[in-house]
């Protein structure tokens, strides 16, 4: 009778306690650490142990925790889930046995595919060149990811420019709209009235727009034209002050959001994504990387993801994504999806609702799962395409384990698939095995805050 395989998982979060019972059906003895000290971990990892995975919060501890673990059982089968991909590559240097992984790379192309359309499972760049996963008939095909081109991306690129977002871009345009109406009033009055050159007239309306009067032209001038000259250097005034006072705005704070260029709000066929966590921003990068416009919307102006973001050059608009006064802003009737990837179940859901409110025939993906009070997902397809970003992180780490790592994993209604490595080019038609997602051991791990 052979030997019962050993495995260590350590980690007191969500993914921990699925891949614990992933890997009990997969025929292991397990030992579930959820904060383990030193002595406990020279304790748990005898020879015997064949897998080790580490699936904790923070790149820090995750580091130390694997460092750890070679250090006290060289060159043992070993799954790190790791956001930080520099920190992810110098570890995967210094243990070359070590798989390193993270909720959001596994999860994110099945993300993509719900919000693609609905016959794609996902959509994967893990060799190389995007890979389209479509259902067919009860297999898979697998299709190569068509970029759309620029022309046609081109009248939703053009229809967000020079468009106001908030309060101080408001002020900013109409400050700047005030001053050229006056500039070309004053310049038509003068062509007009006083029948002056174009370039006479331009020059007397710069000075009346620049508050000094409009010189020499007053001497010959009518009354009602110096009462109106008058009136628009008043009012130059007060749309310099306004006009001022958005560029100061803009200037001094940390938007991510742009009036020109690529960070501006995409009017039509983008994917609007409400939570900038790990899955969120990792997300917004494969949709641009793809091709696809995409708008963030993140609650918290502090978000350590915000900086990330804007280097990726990914707009993103600071809100409340459950309030339809900013889901309005949005453009979500022309929108070709949005993903609600908060890290709160409940939060994504009240997010979804109030985006069909506004917009029925909207595709929506919601993260749930996750949390105590949702803990079966079945009737929240009512709502939207549902992706498990813990159970399908715990699927792909357990297959890891057990030396299957896939080249991605896709969720088909209530189940999970994964695709070898070892697949043709694209094009071909797989069957396909589904998996039942395992539910949460009971071994004593410590609820997530």
């Amino acid at each position: 009778m052979a030997e019962q395989p050993h495995a260590v998982v350590i980690g007191d979060i969500e993914v921990a306690r699925r891949t614990c019972s992933e890997l009990v059906a997969h025929g292991f003895a397990v030992t579930h650490l959820p904060h383990p000290t030193d002595s406990e971990m020279r304790v748990a990892l005898t020879q015997a142990v064949r897998a080790v995975a580490v699936l904790v919060r923070g790149d820090v501890i995750a580091l130390r925790y694997a460092l750890l673990v070679e250090h006290l059982l060289p060159e043992v089968r070993l799954v790190v889930t790791l956001f930080d991909r520099t920190v992810a590559e110098q570890l995967v240097r210094v243990v070359p046995n070590c798989q390193v992984t993270s909720p959001a790379n596994v999860a994110v192309p099945s993300i993509i595919g719900a919000c693609v359309g609905p016959d794609v499972l996902a959509v994967s760049s893990q060799a190389g060149e995007p890979t389209m996963v479509l259902a067919a008939g009860e297999g898979i095909e697998l299709r190569q990811w068509s970029r759309r081109g620029w022309l046609r991306r081109l009248p939703g690129a053009l229809a967000g420019q020079v468009r106001p977002h908030d309060a101080a871009t408001r002020f900013l345009f109409i400050g700047l709209s005030g001053l050229a109406s006056i500039l070309l009033m004053d310049w038509s009055l003068a062509v007009t009235a006083l029948h002056e050159t174009g370039i006479r007239a331009f020059y007397i309306a710069t000075r009346v727009v620049a508050t000094v009067g409009p010189g020499d032209a007053e001497a010959h001038a009518p009354n009602w034209y110096q009462v109106v000259s008058s009136v628009s250097m008043l009012l130059t005034i007060v749309f310099t002050a306004v006009f001022t006072a958005g560029v100061i705005n803009r200037l001094l704070s940390s938007r991510s959001i742009g009036i020109i260029g690529s960070r501006t709000i995409p009017t039509r066929d983008h994917v609007v994504v409400i939570g900038l966590g790990q899955v969120g921003l990792r997300l917004c990068i494969e949709l641009r990387r793809l091709g696809i416009s995409v708008v963030a919307v993140e609650r918290d102006p502090r978000a350590v993801n915000l900086r990330l973001a804007r280097a990726a050059k990914v707009p993103v608009l600071i809100a409340h994504g459950e309030d339809r006064g900013v889901l309005k802003k949005l453009s979500l009737h022309r929108a070709r999806a949005l993903a609600a990837m908060g890290a709160e179940d409940l939060d994504n859901i009240e997010v979804a609702i109030a985006a069909l409110a506004l917009a029925p025939d909207l595709r929506v993906v919601l993260r749930a799962g996750d949390g105590d009070v949702i803990t079966e997902t079945r009737s929240l397809f009512k709502i939207g395409e549902v992706r498990n970003v813990s159970a399908l992180t715990a699927f792909a780490v357990a297959l890891g384990l057990v030396g299957q790592t896939p080249r991605a994993v896709y969720a088909r209604g209530h189940q999970m698939g994964a695709i070898p490595w070892a697949v043709p080019d694209a094009g071909t038609i797989l069957d396909a095995e589904l998996h039942r997602p395992s539910s949460r051991c009971d071994c004593g791990a410590t609820p997530d805050v």
